[in-house]
């Protein structure tokens, strides 16, 4: 797939780098000519000098022929009109836009941006790692108000049926791993010694989980 990211800082480099190894095609845009000539060997060749709401800047970078494009500049006002630029006039299927500032996300949702915004998932992260030692947070989606977590199966639960852990709306086992192997389990699934649970949880609900488990 081809994909455009639009700013050349640290973490539109990081980006690139990490879909390249998916295999993908990656082309950059940045205003600044010395973030560019930063950017690894590679990555330069296939990097345009530019601002990322050029209409020809866009075009010398492929966008009608993009199948994604990363607005990840320091500026969320620029980051926005980028993502909906994309969508709206060169119909690209997915355009995401970093967003600095979280206060500004209800604003830029309605506006029908999908949003990345790294401040909340790096806070819910900390708090996963100092408080929650015997849930694996795996990732968070949206941002950060549900994580996907993952736990050995509680004594307690062995032999119980895969719905005593769910709560409609809060909590919902995904996976379960069990012998080397991972499969999506009905809420009539059994669990057995040392199966290892996945499960999507709201943020919010985490306590509502460790209680269920009794991990606390």
């Amino acid at each position: 797939m081809k994909f455009i990211i639009i700013g050349c800082g640290r973490m539109g480099a990081g980006l690139a780098v990490a879909l390249s190894k998916c295999g993908h095609t990656i082309t950059l845009i940045d205003k600044d000519s010395g973030a560019i000539e930063r950017l690894d060997h590679p990555y330069r060749e296939h990097a345009v000098l530019g601002t990322g709401f050029d209409r020809d800047i866009l075009l010398k970078a492929g966008i009608t022929h993009a199948d994604g494009l990363a607005a990840v500049t320091n500026s969320d006002e620029a980051n926005v009109i980028i993502a909906r630029l994309a969508r709206l006039v060169f119909h690209v299927p997915k355009a995401v836009a970093r967003l600095v500032d979280p206060r500004k996300e209800d604003i830029y949702r309605r506006l029908g941006v999908q949003i990345v915004a790294p401040v909340y998932w790096a806070i819910n992260l900390f708090v996963d790692l100092l408080s929650y030692s015997e849930l694996d947070a795996m990732m968070t989606i949206g941002s950060g108000q549900v994580q996907i977590v993952q736990t050995e199966v509680p004594p307690l639960l062995i032999g119980r049926k895969v719905g005593a852990v769910a709560v409609p709306g809060e909590i919902h086992v995904v996976a379960v791993s069990r012998n080397g192997k991972t499969f999506i389990p009905s809420s009539e699934t059994i669990f057995l010694k040392e199966d290892l649970m996945h499960i999507a949880v709201l943020t919010d609900s985490a306590e509502h989980l460790r209680t269920i488990l009794a991990l606390k």
